[in-house]
């Protein structure tokens, strides 16, 4: 009888700590599994693993998982002004020519260049003999604009200095016929006819070419052949004829003074007329250029 009073003293002791814990809100103490992993007793009294009893919140990423990379953006166009100067050569029908350019924008350039050339040429004209001399002397400026940004190019510009002339020694052996204005005479055996004559085109011209090719190329290269064709608008040619001597008419009789006699000054007025006339066609001057370039 006492050890079982004992027995019943010790269950009502620890069924009263049990109700007094669930009454406050304590938790009972975990208790380790046979494998060595904390067990604690959930709401309905029951214990089980903290690992299994519920799933985490951040469950960790799988160990073979596998990045997927994204493909790299396209580069953007590389529209960096090339190098500040480029210089080249080049022969064109406005003669042998140097030009220096330089970028504006990645799509325009600013050129300058100078043209030369020279020939001399014998030719008779109406009568007359004409020891000629052409002399090419221009200055030019152009702005290149590169609707493509590649070689292909439209260049409007100004002929800054236009010193494009024909200039010639005039004379009519004695005893030889010429004409002026279409009026016969013959020159003075005592005093031949002689003279001078010149063509000249308005100083400043304005120009207008296209083109291939680019003296500063949007690229490592240095070296570039552009070839052009176009136009120089040099207005129309002013000729200008003085001469001296005596000249007389197809009978040889009624000799004057070319320089002083108003009838023969009006027929050599008339044959300016007759000279510009005739090259009426250099008003628009034809260019074609093939060069060659290097960019610093």
């Amino acid at each position: 009888m006492r050890s079982f009073a004992l027995l019943v003293a010790v269950s009502l002791i620890s069924f009263s700590n049990l109700l007094t814990a669930n009454c406050w809100g304590q938790s009972t103490p975990a208790m380790v599994a046979s494998n060595g992993v904390a067990v604690a007793p959930n709401a309905g009294g029951t214990s089980g693993s903290a690992d299994a009893s519920k799933p985490s919140a951040n469950p960790p990423a799988p160990s073979g998982s596998v990045s997927v990379s994204q493909p790299a953006p396209a580069p953007l166009p590389d529209h960096s002004l090339p190098s500040r100067i480029a210089v080249g050569v080049k022969v064109s029908l406005l003669g042998a020519g140097i030009e220096v350019a330089t970028p504006i924008t990645y799509h325009t350039n600013l050129r300058f260049g100078f043209n030369a050339f020279s020939y001399g040429r014998g030719f008779t004209n109406d009568g007359i003999n004409y020891n000629a001399n052409l002399n090419f002397r221009s200055a030019e400026t152009h702005f290149d604009w590169f609707p493509f940004a590649g070689g292909f190019h439209l260049s409007p510009g100004v002929m800054v200095y236009n010193g494009n002339r024909i200039s010639a020694g005039a004379t009519v052996a004695g005893g030889d016929q010429f004409t002026l204005n279409n009026v016969s005479y013959i020159s003075s055996a005592a005093t031949p006819v002689s003279g001078t004559g010149k063509i000249e085109f308005n100083t400043v011209a304005p120009t207008f070419l296209l083109g291939w090719g680019n003296l500063l190329p949007r690229s490592h290269r240095h070296f570039s052949v552009p070839f052009e064709l176009g136009v120089v608008v040099e207005g129309s040619p002013k000729s200008t004829l003085n001469l001296t001597g005596i000249a007389c008419d197809t009978t040889g009789a009624n000799c004057r003074d070319v320089a002083t006699d108003p009838n023969i000054q009006n027929n050599v007025l008339g044959q300016q007329t007759k000279l510009n006339n005739n090259m009426s066609f250099f008003k628009a001057y034809p260019v074609m250029s093939l060069g060659f370039g290097y960019k610093f």
